[in-house]
């Protein structure tokens, strides 16, 4: 199978979807791979780095589409990408179809397997493919959150940390999965003053093992959120329905009883934001003010730190990527629960319920559209 590589264009992504080292890999075990010129730049691996383990450079971005079986990206395709989508393709990358009508329409229309690493779940349930770039997202919101109390960022000119006869920022970290759980992490490493909430008791407890009782757990009960948020320096939204549009946990009302100079990460923008209201922003213009609250809603945080983020999610999705090309998609599918679910269109089909829900589409069960 002929494996294609294009370079990312969304906004500030430097991440690329297979380092050179497991390019090697497929390649000795027969399979083509074919990459865009500089797509492994921004992570810090040249066009020569993919060429010395056997890949083909090649100069656009329809070429690889053209020349591939399957595509491995890291981002949503972007608009200017749909024109080079075939029939019976492969791409296997972070689709977060829920809030994008448009890139789900394309999909069906060239009826490709979109193959999303945000629902390939194995039968512990966990989210493999999910798990390293929501891992990196955490830890990067308390740094993002550092900088952005600081006066030269239009911040209040508070350290995280405080130092002896200030206070630390307090952060507020709603959602208490892999994201908020390594925010709360990296904040406390910090020195921050931590609250985490979750709506599962059982998660509360083993935050509150983990971390020897280091920071204050709270059952995410609106009044609970409401009262903590008052007080937070910084919320950070961590909430997370696979496949499906994140919940409005924060309401616009909570928004408002904080307080001036505050600030906002919603990690979940990708799915459409866990925040009422929040909008969109980038890299380049990473923030906005709303009620006097700093709002921070970069859907791909990851993207900033290249070199860490596609090592990890290279190392991640290596062994998905080399069973689709072993087996084909069919019988990848048909062996492969995990895959399976991660399937979102197939064969002109929304195969994915959450998503079909969010987009008012018929859902099609895998199995189906497969025999279709």
């Amino acid at each position: 199978m002929i494996i294609g590589i294009p370079r990312e264009i969304k906004g500030d992504e430097n991440r690329v979807s297979l380092t050179p080292d497991k390019v090697d890999l497929l390649v000795s075990s027969g399979h083509p791979v074919v990459v865009e010129t500089r797509a492994g730049v921004g992570s810090a691996f040249s066009d020569e780095n993919y060429r010395s383990v056997g890949a083909t450079v090649v100069e656009s971005p329809s070429e690889v589409f053209d020349r591939a079986d399957m595509i491995v990206k890291v981002k949503e395709p972007q608009a200017q990408e749909y024109e080079f989508f075939h029939e019976n393709q492969i791409l296997f990358t972070y689709l977060h179809l829920a809030p994008e009508p448009e890139l789900t329409r394309a999909l069906l229309s060239s009826k490709i397997a979109g193959i999303a690493y945000e629902t390939v779940q194995e039968d512990d349930r966990s989210l493999p493919l999910l798990y390293p770039m929501s891992e990196i997202a955490g830890k990067l919101a308390p740094q993002i959150a550092a900088r952005l109390l600081q006066n030269t960022s239009g911040g209040p000119g508070k350290l995280i940390g405080g130092v002896p006869g200030t206070g630390p920022a307090h952060i507020v970290v709603v959602g208490g999965g892999t994201v908020g759980f390594n925010a709360a992490l990296m904040a406390k490493s910090l020195g921050a003053a931590v609250t985490i909430l979750d709506i599962n008791l059982h998660r509360l407890r083993y935050i509150s093992l983990a971390t020897h009782d280091e920071m204050e757990t709270l059952v995410a009960t609106p009044q609970n959120l409401s009262d903590v948020l008052s007080r937070a320096d910084v919320a950070v939204g961590a909430v997370l329905v696979p496949g499906a549009r994140a919940p409005k946990v924060i309401t616009s009302a909570m928004v408002k009883q904080m307080h001036e100079g505050s600030i906002i990460i919603d990690v979940a923008i990708d799915q459409g934001g866990s925040v009422e209201g929040i909008r969109l922003t980038s890299h380049r213009e990473p923030t906005y003010s709303d009620e006097g609250v700093t709002h921070y809603a970069v859907p791909n945080m990851p993207g900033i730190v290249g070199n860490t983020s596609s090592i990890s999610l290279s190392n991640a999705t290596y062994p998905y990527v080399l069973k689709l090309a072993n087996e084909g998609l069919h019988d990848a599918i048909h062996n492969s629960s995990a895959i399976s679910k991660g399937v979102n269109t197939l064969e002109g089909h929304v195969t994915y319920e959450a998503v079909a829900d969010a987009l008012g589409l018929d859902y099609v069960p895998v199995e189906e559209a497969l025999s279709a």
